[in-house]
């Protein structure tokens, strides 16, 4: 694998990044509190909602929820959540970032959600994929044909 950085810890710096740059540079949306925090919410919590979807597939699976090991999975989780999305878990941080964003009010903190898809798909997706490849062979090849990374 060649990533060792754990994927919500990545979430989580790029919301900080996210937070500085809304706090020292202009652009803010003239939102009041009231709005943003409403708006914000429902995503956040549909956001958590897709994450814990695709955690709590894995524990039915009963394989390994541990995204620094992949190698050690042992089953192709295609049900549930992952008939939709194969990385259930990163969409629901990427949709967290961008209810954060909502909640920063400042338009331009997009760009960072966009940053955590981008690195997510270079450092930590492309290898889990190479891994289950190795170990599923033509079934995960089939699963990516049907299923969408991201959505």
């Amino acid at each position: 694998m060649d990533t060792r950085i754990p994927p919500p810890l990545v979430a989580a710096l790029f919301g900080l990044l996210m937070w500085v740059a809304a706090r020292h540079l202009p652009g803010a949306l003239e939102l009041t509190i009231e709005w943003r925090t409403s708006l914000a919410l429902v995503a956040l919590l549909a956001g958590v909602a897709i994450c814990l979807a695709g955690v709590l597939s894995f524990r039915k699976a009963r394989t390994t929820v541990n995204p620094l090991k992949p190698e050690t999975a042992s089953a192709l989780v295609s049900s549930g959540v992952y008939r939709y999305t194969r990385n259930p878990m990163y969409l629901g941080f990427a949709i967290v970032l961008i209810a954060w964003s909502i909640f920063l009010a400042w338009p331009p903190a997009l760009l960072g959600v966009l940053g955590f898809v981008m690195y997510m798909n270079i450092f930590q997706i492309g290898p889990e994929e190479r891994a289950l490849a190795s170990l599923f062979g033509r079934e995960f090849t089939q699963y990516c044909s049907q299923v969408r990374r991201w959505l």
